[in-house]
């Protein structure tokens, strides 16, 4: 990993918005960066996607809180600078505001959450403009946003994950009358088989959301046509998880071949669940680092590296557990992976700073080193991309 901060002039395009659930959360995460990064080091360039799709160029000095207008959701929720990118900045043409600034190299930060965003679209738009950017490839990222796949993965590499079953309402006579979802008879028998083998409680989710949407917790079977209404808001997979009764710990991990991870951190919610409420209006307690010995912090940093390994990460991400210490009735299993976050809220509450920062990296040398490690990642790229050249000539 990268000790040195980037030796080349360059433009920060922290690209942000877009049109998954996860809109606002990416402003929050992309204000703290702008106003974090070393102006003197980085020429930054705020760039916002609407929830149409359109790409603006921001005009703001060090806040992208210009041309935003806050939403009914967001009234009390977050900082004045967040709401919805609107189109009245400057349009711009995606390729051109990538690559006009050619005496700079130009690096891509998509603080980008969810679908469209964290799934390998964006992340594949960029590989085409040959543009370097931060964060994992188009393979890892699509692997990691969709919780079945991720959870068939890590079964396949002998990672430790609680129970799970797919439900998938593809060629289903499903009906969606605005925000209102009649449910066809195949979708709901298939969850309540789920349920029968996971037994109660369990958690209803949309496959490939973020941020704790379209989640709900299920404790009795009549709780299962309103879960599934709510998680096929947002994709056609639903997966169904058992309840784990154990605690939440979360390690960040930063680098491309040679990845290290941070010191573990807790969240004890102060509710049932670490829910989307949860995660944004700070009501959960976060301990870091999490109260663990030195033998547990080994053994889930190893599990941390594992699957950042085995889903092909690069650049960063924090993994997500449970851990089963057998302690106050919550299982004896052990750890298990519960997700990996290939774009982690950059938040000032978010636990992937906090957990760098409680390493010794604090914020600014964090943005240092996922920028020199988007430029080691595109030039090993680059590398083999061409290695076609040292092929005999036919």
């Amino acid at each position: 990993m990268p000790n040195q901060p980037p030796n080349q002039p360059v433009t920060l395009v922290v690209l942000f918005g877009g049109k998954s659930p996860e809109h606002e959360v990416s402003c929050i995460s992309a204000s703290s960066i702008i106003a974090a990064a070393d102006q003197e080091k980085y020429k930054v360039k705020p760039v916002g996607i609407t929830r149409q799709g359109q790409w603006v160029q921001v005009d703001v000095e060090r806040n992208p809180q210009v041309d935003v207008e806050r939403t009914p959701q967001s009234a009390n929720r977050y900082p004045q600078s967040v709401g919805t990118i609107t189109a009245e900045g400057r349009t711009v043409n995606p390729i051109e505001i990538l690559t006009e600034d050619t005496e700079r190299t130009t690096v891509v930060m998509p603080v980008m959450h969810g679908s469209t965003g964290e799934d390998g679209t964006i992340q594949g738009f960029l590989e085409i403009a040959d543009v370097p950017y931060i964060g994992s490839g188009v393979l890892s990222s699509a692997l990691s946003l969709d919780k079945t796949m991720t959870k068939t993965v890590l079964q396949l590499a002998g990672i430790p994950h609680a129970r799970w079953r797919q439900v998938t309402s593809e060629g289903v006579d499903n009906i969606v009358a605005g925000d209102d979802i009649t449910l066809g008879d195949d979708v709901v028998a298939q969850t309540i088989s789920a349920v029968e083998q996971l037994q109660l409680p369990v958690f209803i989710k949309p496959a490939n959301a973020g941020s704790s949407i379209g989640i709900s917790k299920v404790s009795d079977i009549a709780e299962i046509t309103e879960a599934l209404r709510l998680a096929l808001r947002y994709n056609n997979f639903v997966i169904v998880e058992e309840a784990v009764q154990g605690r939440e710990i979360e390690v960040a991990v930063l680098g491309n071949e040679h990845p290290v991870a941070s010191v573990p951190g807790e969240i004890i919610p102060s509710a049932s669940f670490y829910s989307y409420e949860e995660k944004y209006e700070d009501r959960a307690t976060l301990c870091v680092p999490a109260s663990l010995t030195s033998d547990e912090t080994r053994e889930v940093q190893a599990l941390a590296l594992a699957t950042y390994r085995a889903l092909r990460a690069s650049g960063l991400a924090r993994v997500d557990f449970f851990y089963e210490d057998g302690r106050n009735g919550n299982g004896n299993r052990g750890w298990l992976v519960n997700e990996m976050n290939t774009m982690p809220g950059f938040t000032p509450i978010s636990m992937y700073p906090k957990l760098w920062e409680a390493s010794g990296v604090g914020y600014r040398e964090l943005i240092d080193k996922l920028v020199q490690l988007a430029l080691d990642r595109h030039d090993s790229h680059d590398r083999h991309l061409h290695s076609d050249r040292h092929l005999p000539s036919a």
